[in-house]
């Protein structure tokens, strides 16, 4: 499978950032399979929370096409899907279970989904929760993409049937995250949307050195904080933050915060999307642990694992300026060497070139 492919997306969303990390993983990657000459279609539900947040409502590097029922979009798009080289469904998409039994009705050349969030998706099929995913449906992907790698790989296809579990982490578009040369305005910052599981981390890493250091100064964006939190003083925060500001936001920050959900944690290797982009912006990390870190970015070498505010703390007041620097240049070198959407987007198509060719798929490439 060396030609140029025809991909349809289906996913969460890629115009709006707003409240989801999805948006800026989908642009990477696909930016990258148009860099490199695929054709791609994205379609995304048309619900009022994202369509009043756009932030890329007309991308220049794939076709973005919004649908209001599933009916519809099987009128509109049901034709250009059974075409497509491979259709993906996404993780957290409204109505997934019923997408997924109509996606598998059309009997399609290859159908895969992209789990974005795997350790949430496998806790939530644990206790019964089909939010987005039966699982009776994990069998029917040609491959099943997920966000997480390591052990959860094989549990996938040991204990929920998955034909081929293909690790597909997110990514860093290199163009936009890069460090802009501005001054230093808070020594600590943390990007992300309110998690009740990531709050107490947040209090532990943030929110108590703030206390501790009034002198220094710190920022928290992201949307749904809820209104009782009791910020320190010296504390910033932002309601939201368009990914257009993402490399701005990281550039102005001595440190930035990674913190991350506690189903992530349990299943490790999970690397989140911040931790991509502020490395790229050339930011030294601080993040809470979890397995398969240290593989990715090496402690005290790469980024500085905290585990209580003491260790934060530390880092802030007693790190020399080279020691930060290097720390920072070391993260930098290993994410855009291996975790670009470039680099996403060549290791998608690789995997869906070992994917068994249906025999409809042959008449088509033929």
């Amino acid at each position: 499978m060396t030609r140029q492919l025809d991909i349809v997306f289906l996913g969460l969303s890629l115009s709006s950032s707003w409240g989801n990390g999805h948006a800026t993983t989908y642009r990477a990657l696909v930016k990258g399979l148009h860099q490199d000459g695929h054709r791609v279609l994205f379609l995304e539900r048309d619900v009022p929370w994202y369509a009043a947040h756009r932030d890329l409502a007309s991308p220049d590097f794939c076709e973005l096409a919004y649908y209001s029922e599933l009916d519809e979009m099987i009128a509109l798009y049901g034709e250009r899907l059974r075409k497509a080289d491979a259709v993906i469904a996404g993780s957290y998409v409204p109505e997934g279970v019923a997408l997924v039994d109509r996606l598998e009705a059309l009997e399609l050349n290859r159908l895969c989904f992209y789990d974005i969030d795997t350790p949430v998706t496998l806790a939530k099929l644990d206790r019964g929760d089909e939010e987005y995913l039966a699982r009776r449906q994990i069998p029917v992907f040609d491959a099943y993409f997920s966000f997480s790698g390591g052990e959860v790989l094989t549990r996938l296809e040991q204990n929920y049937g998955a034909r081929r579990a293909v690790a597909l982490y997110c990514s860093v578009d290199r163009e936009r995250y890069a460090n802009t040369g501005e001054p230093a305005t808070w020594d600590l910052g943390y990007l992300g949307t309110y998690s009740p599981d990531r709050q107490p981390t947040l209090e532990r890493l943030l929110l108590e050195p703030a206390r501790r250091l009034p002198e220094m100064r710190f920022v928290v964006a992201g949307p749904q904080y809820p209104a009782e939190i009791d910020w320190p003083s010296n504390v910033e925060r932002i309601e939201h933050l368009p990914p257009a500001d993402h490399a701005s936001f990281y550039s102005r920050q001595r440190f930035t915060l990674n913190v991350t959900r506690s189903d992530m944690i349990s299943a490790g290797w999970s690397p989140s999307v911040r931790l991509f982009e502020a490395a790229a912006c050339g930011t030294p990390v601080i993040s809470d642990c979890w397995r398969g870190l240290h593989e990715l970015l090496p402690d005290g070498e790469a980024l500085i694992i905290a585990g209580g505010a003491d260790d934060v703390v530390a880092a802030l007041t007693a790190l020399s300026g080279r020691e930060r620097i290097a720390i920072a240049a070391a993260a930098k070198g290993r994410v855009l060497a291996g975790h670009t959407g470039a680099a996403r987007a060549g290791e998608l198509v690789r995997a869906l070139s070992n994917l068994p060719a249906s025999p409809a798929y042959e008449r088509i490439s033929a």
